[in-house]
């Protein structure tokens, strides 16, 4: 490396040690992130650069070797191709995971700390939201796997019929 390399690194070394006694555990953690994204950055342009390098770039030789691709008919899109409703689960447990996120988190606030009656609401309805998101992706995980695993033993079914 050279000398002007070394001089910027010692500045980004100083201004971490002051971002560290500035910030206490976060300041570690920023100077982690950095350290970690500067490595990540170096190592994707060291397999980049040798990715292509080693590429063939003789494109007409390659025009020449190939053949004209047969028409191969496109297959009908599948359903978690196509855009559409999830069902009515997805609402349903959103609305539950609402529901119980909403009651547990202000009867939590209200019998366990010395919360006023609107600051357990106020946390009742984060409570609420937050809920209403785990039910929601619990649902949405749950229909997806259950479409892709039917989807996967009636194209298997499918096959196996075809064969015979």
């Amino acid at each position: 490396m050279q000398p002007v390399t070394y001089s910027w690194l010692v500045v980004v070394v100083a201004v971490a040690c002051a971002a560290i006694g500035w910030l206490g555990i976060a300041g570690w953690i920023a100077v982690a992130v950095v350290i970690a994204s500067v490595a990540m950055h170096v190592a994707g342009n060291a397999l980049g650069t040798t990715l292509r390098e080693a590429a063939d770039r003789d494109l007409a030789r390659l025009r020449r070797r190939t053949t004209a691709p047969a028409a191969v008919p496109r297959p009908a899109p599948t359903r978690l191709e196509r855009r559409q409703s999830l069902g009515r689960l997805v609402p349903v447990s959103a609305g539950i995971g609402a529901a119980v996120g909403g009651v547990s988190g202000a009867a939590a606030l209200a019998t366990l700390t010395s919360a006023s009656l609107a600051g357990a609401a106020l946390g009742g309805l984060s409570s609420a939201v937050i809920g209403g998101l785990f039910g929601f992706l619990a649902a949405s995980f749950i229909e997806i796997i259950r479409t892709s695993i039917g989807e996967a033993i009636a194209a298997e079914q499918s096959s196996v019929s075809a064969d015979r």
